[in-house]
């Protein structure tokens, strides 16, 4: 900077982009100022300038320049390392610190984090500390990745292509569309170093290997007996791999095979009902892969089904605006857009911004309550709360079977009574001293059973056995 520019700064007067101090007995302050700059669009800070503009200078001493450029970047995390200069007017010295906006926002000064409003330096909010990072940061979906087209898998492209053409979600695209066209048109390509490479997108849904690239895309599993994590033993676990499609599925399919569906013969009538209205876990897991902070690579989502609950978890906070209480009722905010984009055509989202009242619809029309959501540093869990040993009070009108409607007599009926509500077994011979009948009355009457849905046949010859479906 030259004598007639500093000249021209100091007459501009203190404002979004400059600030004067008397001496460097104001340097912590001066600290918080230069940080509120980073934060914003950069901008100089003067030390031996008066409020109104008048030079007053600086007294140097021996370990000035080390003094003002360690305090700076030892007291800013991430550190600035700002221009420092030194000039001098009619025999004054102006120490002149210079930075730039900052590329890994929010900087913070011993700290806290600061933001430039008019010549004020104020204290930023935690809302919108956040948002300041996320603004700064960017997108991990549509990084480039270090996948080569090698590295997609053809087959999972062309489903893909399957799939949304028939929910009819990629108009005029056919379904063997070459794997590189398919990319560049889904917007998941990037050239860097005169080389196609797949996005960060591209790589969780189509690559033949999505851990190798993303190894925190796995989602733990695990049911647990009781009502905490507080033991030793757990009934089942799993560690779900492949794409985010298949994740989703698998993880649905673990959920279904370790929560209860209950049956029960009432009056003629077959009551059922699942422990949990599935679509509404189901849109949980999804969330969970698609919003989640894949910046954070220790972290994982995490499925845990409890005796009480189901608890579904995410790394990565709310977005700002957002919050707990505005939480499905205002637009939504999308961490991670190009993956919700591509899931949307697969039907994996049904629409934009609606899946928190889903959910919450899907639980009251169950007879649950709706679902609990909370948020903290860095985390999102959902828990939904079950029906306990009150299970069969869920049932409602469409969870019943008219077994008469279905043709049965009252042996049959009967039967299957013993079968859902005792856990009975029958074999022809053992049907026929129940109900002290012939053996080809038994036989029609099973095959019945068997024909409407309510049995299933086990088993060949004389040790077949009948047993509710």
């Amino acid at each position: 900077m030259t004598r007639d520019e500093l000249l021209h700064l100091i007459a501009q007067g203190e404002g979004q982009r400059l600030e004067f101090k008397r001496s460097l007995a104001e340097l912590q302050a001066g600290v918080r100022t230069i940080a509120a700059f980073a934060n914003a669009e950069g901008g100089t800070l003067l030390f031996g300038v008066r409020a109104d503009g008048t030079v007053i200078g600086v007294t140097l001493g021996a370990n000035t320049r080390e003094l003002v450029v360690n305090t700076i970047v030892n007291n800013t995390d991430p550190p600035l390392y700002p221009q420092v200069e030194y000039l001098e007017l009619e025999g004054l010295t102006v120490i002149t610190v210079t930075v730039a906006a900052g590329h890994d926002r929010p900087h913070l000064a011993y700290g806290r984090a600061y933001r430039r409003v008019g010549a004020v330096t104020a204290q930023l909010s935690r809302d919108e500390q956040r948002r300041l990072l996320l603004e700064s940061r960017p997108r991990f979906d549509d990084q480039p990745s270090e996948a080569s087209l090698e590295d997609i898998d053809p087959a999972r492209v062309r489903r893909f292509l399957e799939m949304a053409i028939q929910r009819g979600r990629l108009p005029d695209i056919t379904a063997d569309l070459p794997v590189t066209e398919t990319l560049r048109r889904l917007k998941v390509m990037r050239v860097v170093d005169d080389r196609l490479t797949p996005t960060m997108a591209a790589v969780l849904l189509f690559a033949q290997e999505p851990q190798r690239f993303v190894p925190q895309s796995v989602v733990g599993l695990a049911r647990f007996p009781g009502t905490t994590k507080g033991t030793t033993q757990i009934v089942d676990r799993a560690d779900v791999e492949g794409d985010l499609a298949e994740i989703i599925d698998r993880a649905e399919a673990f959920v279904r095979r370790n929560t209860r569906i209950a049956s029960k013969i009432y009056h003629a009538q077959r009551l059922e009902i699942t422990e949990y209205p599935y679509p509404a876990i189901r849109e949980a897991i999804a969330n969970a892969v698609i919003h989640r902070d894949y910046w954070q690579a220790g972290s994982r989502a995490q499925v845990a089904i409890y005796a009480d609950r189901i608890e579904v978890e995410s790394p990565g906070g709310l977005l700002p605006p957002i919050t707990i209480d505005t939480l499905g009722h205002t637009p939504p905010v999308w961490r991670n857009p190009d993956l919700a984009r591509l899931l949307h055509r697969l039907g994996y989202i049904e629409q934009f911004g609606t899946g928190i009242e889903r959910m919450r619809r899907d639980m009251r029309a169950h007879g649950l309550p709706e679902p609990r959501f909370e948020a903290g540093p860095g985390w999102f869990r959902v828990t939904f709360r079950g029906p306990g040993e009150h299970i069969l009070d869920l049932i409602a009108e469409e969870g019943v079977t008219d077994l008469r409607a279905l043709g049965l007599n009252e042996r049959q009926i009967e039967a299957l009574r013993l079968m859902v509500n005792e856990g009975r077994m029958f074999t022809n011979r053992e049907y026929c001293r129940q109900f002290d009948i012939a053996t080809p009355t038994a036989t029609r009457d099973l095959s019945k059973l068997v024909a409407v849905g309510q049995a299933i046949r086990v088993g060949q010859g004389r040790t077949t056995r009948y047993i509710a479906a």
